[in-house]
């Protein structure tokens, strides 16, 4: 079970209210009783088969396993309501797999799936809401923009939440502000383990104007202060402008992103870095292309000057092969160019990534990433997916994952 921080411990029979509560919508209410008995109940089941060929690893790795979520929200009572759900990931006794950071299985000899067994408390938060905004202290989900900075590493069975006090105000359908303090971060590989739970002292802001032409500009400030990894110690902001074109035709998309970064006081290091990205698509009515350019900057000479990116949903950024976990001493760059749309029912995507460094001239690889998905009757999904590295680089190995996911929400 995950360490428990302020604001997220939840009474024993509040759970006991929790299970027996019935399903039906949030809504508002007059009293208290009213606020648990008219609370929403859901659940939901993830299955996947992960499989991982990494050189020169002797033995593949594979995992299945399934995780069972449990949720709660109550009624609205004078703005007031609470959420509490629980995560249980089984692994059904296979153990041909290492879960990652010292946690068990860890048999020599085979690649990382990060998807340690056991239970935890994803999410248990008070909320208040009033015209001028929403207030949130516990346990909580906290993703801004595309989470490249700031996410929930959705991918994992065991995601990423924050032990933290957050606000959001949205002003018309023009202006949002978003504003975290972050107490914990409650990683992926769980708090059995040292990696899986970091104190912090954190202060997050994030804010988007919403132009009439459909472009949004986002500025942003991270003050990332981790109590237990000095590394991990940063001080970010930023400027993203993302849009799309509104004519009849074919539709282009745009992101154009910028951030600096510094050390904070508890760095190890001084440093300055720079992130850039830029993004155009052209959307047609059977596929859309697009491509794109990201750069994280690092010295190949001085190590300590790489961009850092501590709390994001790393997965969705550098290739779905996961190797660029760590920005690289000389930086990274990531030319990538895909097809992604529609077929039937299904939900399909194809991209090509170039990596190299950012300082100095080395090759990083090469890699292939596509999935195919869909859904069925609202409520269940299926998920194929695959990513292929392949390097000359002897900082980095050939690697191939796959996986087949089945999901059910309810």
């Amino acid at each position: 079970m995950k360490k428990r921080h302020f604001a997220v411990a939840v009474p024993a029979a509040l759970l006991v209210t929790l299970l027996g509560a019935a399903s039906s919508p949030v809504l508002a209410v007059d009293s208290f009783k009213e606020s648990i008995t008219e609370g929403k109940f859901g659940y939901s089941f993830l299955w996947r088969l992960e499989n991982v060929d990494q050189d020169p690893l002797p033995n593949n790795a594979t995992a299945i396993p399934l995780r069972a979520r449990i949720n709660y929200h109550s009624a609205d009572l004078n703005g007031f309501s609470f959420k509490a759900e629980f995560d249980y990931i089984f692994h059904f006794g296979v153990d041909t797999f290492n879960a990652g950071a010292g946690n068990k299985p860890n048999p020599p000899g085979y690649p990382v799936i990060a998807d340690p067994g056991g239970e935890d408390l994803n999410q248990a938060f008070l909320q208040y809401k009033a015209g001028f905004g929403t207030f949130r202290a516990g346990r909580q989900r906290i993703i801004y923009d595309n989470a490249r900075f700031v996410g929930n590493v959705g991918w994992r069975l065991n995601e990423q939440t924050y032990d933290a006090f957050s606000f959001s105000q949205k002003a018309g359908s023009d202006f949002e502000f978003k504003y975290a303090y972050v107490d914990n971060v409650n990683r992926i590989f769980g708090a059995d383990v040292p990696a899986g739970d970091h104190d912090q002292n954190t202060h997050l802001l994030n804010l988007t104007y919403k132009f009439e032409n459909a472009t949004k500009l986002t500025g942003y400030y991270y003050n990332i202060e981790n109590q237990d990894v000095a590394a991990l110690s940063n001080i970010t902001w930023g400027l993203r402008l993302n849009g799309k074109t509104r004519n009849d035709g074919p539709k282009l998309g745009y992101i154009l992103e910028y951030a600096g970064q510094k050390e904070n006081t508890d760095s190890l290091v001084d440093y300055s870095a720079e992130y850039w990205r830029a993004d155009l698509s052209l959307a047609f009515n059977w596929a859309t292309m697009y491509v794109g350019y990201e750069s994280l900057s690092g010295d190949n000479t001085i190590p300590g000057q790489a961009f850092r990116t501590p709390l994001a949903t790393l997965h969705a950024f550098n290739g779905w092969a996961d190797k660029f976990l760590a920005t690289p001493q000389a930086g990274l760059t990531d030319a990538f160019v895909g097809l992604k749309g529609d077929w039937g029912k299904w939900k399909w995507n194809v991209l090509y990534h170039d990596f190299s460094a950012q300082s100095g001239i080395a090759d990083f690889g090469t890699e292939f990433d596509g999935f195919i998905k869909r859904k069925f009757k609202g409520n269940f999904g299926i998920l194929l997916k695959a990513a292929s590295f392949s390097t000359d680089n002897p900082a980095y190995t050939d690697t191939t994952k796959f996986w087949i996911q089945l999901t059910a929400d309810y």
